[in-house]
């Protein structure tokens, strides 16, 4: 069975990513872009699904099922953490005959997609050991492998190739052939550095050279260290906002300026069951309210980046528009699921693509136009492409006006009229008044104002119900959901409204449970279509931290958050959702939506404390 979910380290080179679990096992790679087809995806089935371990040996490895030993002979990480403000891994080992040092990363600007590991001697001697199984697309296709180059100190780099991909394995101690698999130790003295690279290549073109490790290294490390200079001050949870910060920049493809909501699919919301999704996907909901945050924290570039990805994904005709699209703005990503993947922990199935694209969402204009009133305001100029595309999204939103969705959850059930979806409209539409009356752009404001006011009068009427002193989560329904706290984040009403508040303290009776955690909405409900079961979602919960802290609850607020902080892993790395009763985290992993809900809860706090 795979590493439990928080056992697992990010590495990004801004175009894909890898998770390598605390033993040592690089579990789940795609090669050379977040939403390529898996060449290690043992994170979904089983070692023989691909993998690579490098480790000392006799270190536990629970994918064999071996469970954390201690004992003076089993090999310990001694510390796990990143370099400074990077995703540069060190792994520090201890063993009963020595000390050695693994540092795992991904190379920003090498031309090339790479995973590079080095192993460097501290004290002593310790065995290392190796284990490579190359498969390809998500584990179903075994390669043909070969020896290759000059034979050296460690033989020849190892070859791999199945239909359009290539792998290339440089090394100075290359493990060897075991049935479909390589594996091998080799011991490593203090004093001594030995360097691995796996690179990915079109099958069609020739094996790349190895790689410069040390200067690659220097130049990797120097990016990420440049890049987050530009963190302002903090005044509290600082290390947590800039980590957060950092995995939303390590979701960003450096040439599109697309943001996946995770790098991973089908990790499971619920364990054992059928809630699981692929999210390598640019969801506009999401990067529009990660342009928020990076846009808060003087991340201007990334932000018009962004803006500018935005605006080629969705040209053409508005009617056309969908809630999410591919890396470069691709609009087909048909669903199917992966029959030959066990799933994690037994959670079947296990998918590629999302059929979600498919769905109406009346919110994500609204969340889209929002983030860009925002730019707007700290100095972003409209241009003739980008002012006309936002029109043309209003007169989208005009057109549906009385449509009904799947809400903001991606209900797999019937559609409604959901308050949140409601409330986004009259935003989209604020937002365009907003643009007119205070920017001077040109637009049709009397009508926009019209459907803006209409929206407001009737979600009171509909989404509210005074018995209750609460909004609902449809029109005429009488359960709540998380995503009304969403309302005063928008401007709808005030954090501290009584209607508002009404409507936190019925969420605090029905969704909050005994950890103080909120759940999106009762999944016993039969709304979403499938069977009941998951756990508190992670945004939800920083969204209530919120809530508490702009409506004056400030105790409640921080008590919520060192909480929440807590449980981030320690390489400050957050899920979807997390497992109150095993405490655990579940769903794909590291969520962007959580890491931003936490920059925005942290913001709260800030500007709501008093100066201590």
């Amino acid at each position: 069975m795979a590493s439990p979910i928080e056992d697992y380290a990010l590495l990004s080179d801004l175009r894909t990513a890898a998770l390598v679990s605390k033993h040592g096992s690089v579990d789940w790679l795609c090669f050379p872009r977040f939403d390529s087809g898996a060449q290690f995806t043992a994170l979904l089935g089983e070692p023989s699904n691909g993998r690579w371990l490098l480790a000392p040996s006799g270190a536990p490895d629970n994918r064999h099922g071996v469970e954390d030993v201690d004992g003076p002979d089993v090999p310990q990480v001694v510390e796990r953490s990143y370099l400074n403000s990077t995703f540069v891994l060190r792994t520090l080992w201890q063993t009963p005959a020595g000390h050695a040092l693994v540092t795992d990363f991904m190379p920003i600007g090498a031309r090339r997609a790479a995973l590079i590991r080095r192993v460097e001697g501290l004290a002593g001697s310790v065995r290392m050991h190796q284990e490579i199984t190359f498969r390809l697309d998500y584990g179903g296709v075994v390669p043909w492998v070969r020896r290759h180059g000059v034979a050296g100190r460690g033989g020849k780099s190892i070859v791999a190739v199945g239909g359009p991909d290539g792998l290339v394995l440089h090394g100075d101690r290359l493990p060897r052939a075991s049935e479909l698999a390589h594996e091998g130790d080799f011991l490593i003295s203090a004093g001594e550095v030995v360097d691995f690279e796996l690179s990915w290549f079109p099958s069609h073109r020739q094996v790349p050279d190895r790689i410069d490790v040390g200067a690659t290294l220097e130049e990797t490390s120097a990016y990420w260290r440049k890049w987050a200079r530009d963190f302002p001050e903090h005044r509290k949870y600082g290390d947590m906002v800039k980590r957060s910060l950092l995995v939303l920049r390590a979701l960003t493809h450096e040439a599109t300026g697309g943001i996946v909501a995770a790098p991973t699919t089908s990790l499971p919301e619920a364990f054992g069951g059928e809630r699981n999704w692929d999210y390598r996907f640019c969801w506009l909901r999401d990067a529009a309210l990660t342009l928020e945050a990076m846009m808060t924290h003087s991340y201007q570039q990334e932000a018009m980046q962004w803006r500018n990805w935005l605006l080629r994904a969705i040209a053409g005709n508005p009617d056309d528009l969908q809630i999410m699209y591919g890396l470069s703005g691709e609009r087909r990503l048909p669903e199917r699921e992966l029959d030959h993947l066990a799933g994690y922990e037994d959670s079947r199935p296990v998918r590629e693509g999302n059929g979600a694209v498919d769905q109406y969402q009346g919110d994500v204009v609204g969340e889209v136009m929002v983030a860009l009133e925002k730019l707007r305001n700290m100095g972003g100029l409209e241009d003739h492409f980008s002012w006309p595309l936002q029109k043309a999204l209003l007169g989208y939103v005009e057109r549906n006006f009385e449509r009904s969705d799947h809400g903001i959850w991606e209900m797999r059930g019937e559609k409604k009229h959901f308050t949140h979806s409601r409330v986004m409209m009259w935003a989209a539409f604020d937002r365009g008044v907003r643009a007119v009356r205070e920017h001077g752009l040109d637009g049709d404001v009397e009508r926009w104002e019209e459907l803006r006011d209409k929206l407001y009068e009737e979600i009171m009427a509909e989404g509210y119900d005074p018995e209750l002193n609460s909004f609902t989560q449809t029109y005429g329904g009488a359960e709540v959901d998380a995503s009304l706290l969403v309302l005063p984040q928008v401007g709808f009403v005030a954090y501290d409204d009584p209607k508002m508040l009404g409507t936190v303290a019925l969420m605090e009776r029905e969704l909050v449970d005994e950890e103080g955690l909120i759940l999106r909405y009762r999944t016993d409900s039969g709304l979403d279509g499938l069977p009941p079961g998951e756990h508190p979602f992670l945004a939800c919960c920083f969204w209530l931290v919120e809530q508490y802290a702009r409506s004056g609850r400030i105790e409640d607020a921080r008590r919520l958050m060192d909480k929440l902080i807590g449980y981030a892993n320690p390489l400050g790395l957050m899920a979807e959702e997390y497992d109150t009763d095993q405490k655990r985290m579940a769903g794909n992993f590291p969520q962007a939506f959580s890491h931003l809900a936490l920059i925005r809860a942290a913001d709260a706090i800030n500007a709501t404390s008093p100066v201590e």
